[in-house]
C-alpha cells in the first residue's frame, strides 16, 4: 500500500464579483441617482491541520481546490454575495511549498491550525461609488479581481516524541504494537514495514507520548537504498531517538555505528538528538552476547520483557527534554 507523504495540488481562489451599474427608479424619483452595489469577494482556499489524519491520501484524491466566485453587485447599493471559502484537511506536520519558487509557505505543526493558502479576489465597485459633484450619473463600474492561484507541494514530516531507529526486521513494529494500540504490519522478513506508523503510549495520570516506527535503515539508506531518504525525513521532528539493536548480534558496537553513520549521512543534526539504546528481541539473547556494549535496556516486544522499564525511561527522558536537559 502506498504511503502518501508528498502531493502536488493546485489551489485557485474565487474571483470577485463585478460591480453593478444601476440607477434608482421609483414613482417619486423617476430619475434617481446611481445605486449600483459592489461585487462580493471571491472565496478563499484554506488549509487546516488535523491530528486525525496521518497521510496525505485524502488530499491526493482531489488535485484542484477552488473557492467560489463572488456574485455581482445589485441595485439599491446592495453588495453581491461573497463566494464560499473552501477548506481541506492535512495531517499535523505538513509543510506547504510553492512549486514555482520552491519557497516554504507555511509549516502546520499544531492541531486545527489554519492557513489561507489562496485569497479570494476583491469585488468590483458599483457605479454608486463613482458619483461626484461633476458626474452625478456615472455609468462606470469595476470588474471583480481574480483570486490567487498557485501550485503547491504538500510534504508530510511526522511529528512524534520518540522515533524508533533500527535495521530492517529489528523488532520495531513488534515493540510499537506491544507498547501502544498501533497495529503496524509485522512479519519475519526485512522491510515488512513499508510505511511509518504512529502509536500513543499512556503513562502516569492523563499523560502520553507518541512513538513513530520508521521503516528499517538498510546499509546505504542515506543514499536512498531501501526506503532511504523518503522515510528518514520522518524522524527529523522527533525529540528522542530509540535505537534498536537486534539480538543476537556478533558485534553490537559495529551495528550501532552503522545506524549512526546512516543518520549522519542524511542529517548530522539527527546524531545530536537525545537517545536511548536498546537491545531488541531480548528473548533471543544468549550468555555469549557482547557485554562490553553500553546500552540502556534489553526489551522484547514478543514477551514483554523490559517494556514497563522502557516506558518509564522514555517518559523520564522526555521530561528532561521539556526542561531543556538531556
Amino acid at each position: 500500500m502506498r504511503f502518501f507523504d508528498e502531493v502536488e495540488i493546485t489551489v485557485r481562489a474565487g474571483k470577485g464579483g463585478s460591480g453593478a451599474v444601476s440607477f434608482h427608479r421609483a414613482p417619486f424619483a423617476p430619475k434617481g441617482g446611481p445605486d449600483g452595489g459592489k461585487g462580493g469577494r471571491g472565496g478563499s482556499v484554506i488549509i487546516r491541520a488535523s491530528s486525525q489524519l496521518f497521510t496525505l491520501e485524502d488530499t491526493s484524491l482531489n488535485r484542484i481546490y477552488r473557492g467560489e466566485n463572488g456574485r455581482p453587485g445589485q441595485p439599491n447599493r446592495k453588495s453581491g454575495r461573497a463566494g464560499k471559502d473552501i477548506s481541506f484537511r492535512v495531517p499535523v506536520g505538513t509543510l506547504v511549498w510553492d512549486v514555482e519558487t520552491d519557497r516554504l509557505i507555511t509549516d502546520l505543526t499544531t492541531d486545527k491550525q489554519e492557513y489561507i493558502i489562496a485569497k479570494g479576489g476583491k469585488g468590483g465597485r458599483g457605479n454608486a461609488m463613482f458619483a461626484t459633484p461633476t458626474n452625478r450619473t456615472p455609468r462606470r463600474c469595476e470588474p471583480g479581481i481574480d483570486g490567487e492561484e498557485l501550485k503547491i507541494r504538500l510534504e508530510l514530516k511526522l511529528i512524534a516524541d520518540v522515533g524508533l531507529v533500527g535495521k530492517p526486521n529489528a523488532g520495531k513494529s513488534t515493540l510499537l504494537a506491544a507498547m501502544t494500540s498501533a497495529k503496524p504490519n509485522i512479519a519475519e522478513y526485512p522491510f515488512s514495514t513499508l510505511t511509518p506508523a504512529l502509536g500513543i503510549v499512556p503513562y502516569g495520570i492523563y499523560q502520553r507520548f507518541i512513538v513513530a516506527d520508521i521503516p528499517g535503515l538498510a546499509e546505504g539508506a542515506r543514499f536512498g537504498r531501501g526506503l532511504g531518504h523518503r522515510f528518514l525525513k520522518h524522524i527529523e521532528r522527533t525529540r528522542l531517538l530509540a535505537f534498536l539493536i537486534e539480538a543476537p548480534e556478533d558485534d553490537y558496537h559495529k551495528a550501532f555505528a552503522q545506524l549512526m553513520e546512516e543518520l549522519e549521512g542524511f542529517s548530522e543534526e539527527l546524531t545530536n538528538l537525545p537517545r536511548v539504546v536498546l537491545i531488541s528481541k531480548s528473548d533471543l539473547c544468549d550468555e555469549e552476547d557482547d557485554t562490553s556494549f553500553p546500552f540502556d535496556l534489553k526489551v522484547s516486544g514478543l514477551t514483554g520483557e523490559g517494556l514497563p522499564e522502557l516506558v518509564n525511561l522514555l517518559a523520564s527522558k522526555l521530561g528532561l527534554i521539556k526542561e531543556g536537559g538531556r
